[in-house]
C-alpha cells in the first residue's frame, strides 16, 4: 500500500509542479480557459502558479505534506469553474476536443481522490492486536 500511495504522491506532484510551471510558460491558453466572470484574469493565473508550485513542493515533506494535500484538493474544487465553463462552450475552444473536456471532468474527480489518499499520513493502531505464539 505504501508503493501506491507513493506513485499517487509523485503523480499529484508532478501535475501541479508542471501545471503550476505552465501557468508561467502557456499564460495564454491559463487567460482563455478562465470564465469570463472572474476578474483579473492573468493576475489569477500568476497567482495560481506560484500556489500550485509551492503547494507541490510541500507535497516533499512529511511536516507539510498533510496540509498541502488539504489546499490542493480544495483548490482543484475551486478550479472546477474554469472546467465546467470550458465544457459548456466547446466553440470557444475549437482545438480542443469536446471528448476531452467532458473526460477532464471526471478525471478531476479521480484526481481528487488521489491527492486525497496520497497526502494522508498513515497511523498505527493506537492498540497492537494481540498474536497467539
Amino acid at each position: 500500500m505504501k508503493i501506491v500511495r507513493y506513485a499517487g504522491l509523485t503523480l499529484v506532484f508532478l501535475f501541479f509542479m508542471i501545471g503550476g510551471i505552465s501557468h508561467f510558460t502557456n499564460t495564454e491558453m491559463f487567460v482563455s480557459i478562465m470564465p469570463p466572470y472572474v476578474p483579473f484574469h492573468l493576475e489569477i493565473v500568476y497567482l495560481t502558479g506560484v500556489m500550485e508550485v509551492v503547494a507541490a513542493a510541500c507535497l516533499v515533506f512529511l511536516t507539510t505534506r498533510y496540509w498541502s494535500g488539504n489546499f490542493l484538493f480544495v483548490f482543484t474544487i475551486a478550479v472546477t469553474p474554469a472546467n465546467v465553463h470550458m465544457w459548456l462552450n466547446p466553440e470557444l475552444f475549437p482545438d480542443i476536443d469536446p471528448a476531452f473536456l467532458s473526460i477532464r471532468l471526471v478525471l478531476q474527480v479521480v484526481l481528487l481522490a488521489v491527492i486525497w489518499f496520497s497526502t494522508r499520513i498513515p497511523h498505527e493502531p493506537a492498540v497492537q492486536p494481540l498474536t497467539s505464539s
